[in-house]
């Protein structure tokens, strides 16, 4: 009995071989390039895929998008000042023949070209350039990428520069200049605020003179404010008129 089912024990084996060498299941992220003696005969998937045993192989690509980082780099600006700078890139792979017949390693070619083009763009800038318009250069950073990747079936979706590091030197730089300009701007208002202290006391000092008893209701309201403070001394202002009647009465005599 065991030699009259030998054979057939080594025929299930050699199916069953066959069958999982030929039938291959994708999920539904994955997209399968099918590749006949080498051709490439298109993309196949999700779900499950047939293939020739011995002719025919499969490429898997993963088509969910890909979170990648960029080492910091070395970047000279515009303006010759050295930072450090890393940036993180979302990209996903929208034609999978593309990625697996037009570029060696698409993840690795994705990388290289994200760190020449980082610094290439950032060193057309400079430093406050970099630091105030971040959004405008995350856009061009991405349209750059995403036209050069093309080709490959690549497509970029973001691009976010995360960290600028600055020397300490500039950072001390950076910090005395933001001391004075709050110094400057603290002069300024003051100034405004003496300026416009002159334009009402002129308009005060317009009005109260052409209205005798309302001279006198503001010098009676000044020291009734006077008294109110506590004050043991109270100085009285005399009027100018009254000064000069004086005067002119001692050059008479």
């Amino acid at each position: 009995m065991t030699e009259l089912f030998g054979p057939y024990f080594i025929l299930i084996f050699v199916a069953i071989a066959l069958i999982s060498a030929s039938v291959k299941i994708l999920p539904e992220w994955e997209r399968g390039v099918i590749l006949r003696l080498g051709r490439s005969m298109g993309v196949r998937g999700p779900g499950p895929i047939i293939l020739i045993p011995g002719i025919e192989r499969i490429i898997r690509i993963d088509t969910r998008t890909v979170t990648m980082d960029i080492p910091p780099q070395d970047v000279i600006t515009r303006d010759n000042v050295s930072l450090k700078v890393n940036a993180v890139i979302y990209f996903r792979v929208v034609d999978p023949e593309g990625a697996v017949t037009r570029v060696m390693d698409y993840y690795t070619a994705t990388s290289q070209l994200a760190q020449t083009t980082l610094r290439s763009v950032l060193g057309q800038h400079q430093m406050d350039e970099i630091l105030a318009t971040r959004d405008q250069i995350n856009r061009s950073l991405q349209a750059i990428l995403d036209k050069a990747t093309e080709p490959w079936g690549v497509k970029i979706s973001t691009v976010e520069v995360k960290n600028i590091d600055l020397p300490k030197e500039m950072q001390s730089a950076m910090a005395r200049e933001a001391e004075a300009e709050r110094e400057r701007r603290a002069k300024v208002i003051s100034a405004e605020g003496e300026l416009q202290r002159a334009e009402k006391l002129k308009d005060a000092s317009q009005i109260l003179a052409g209205s005798p008893s309302a001279l006198q209701l503001a010098y009676l309201q000044t020291l009734s404010e006077m008294a109110g403070e506590g004050t043991r001394t109270i100085v009285f202002p005399l009027p100018m008129d009254f000064i000069s009647a004086f005067m002119d009465n001692s050059r008479k005599g």
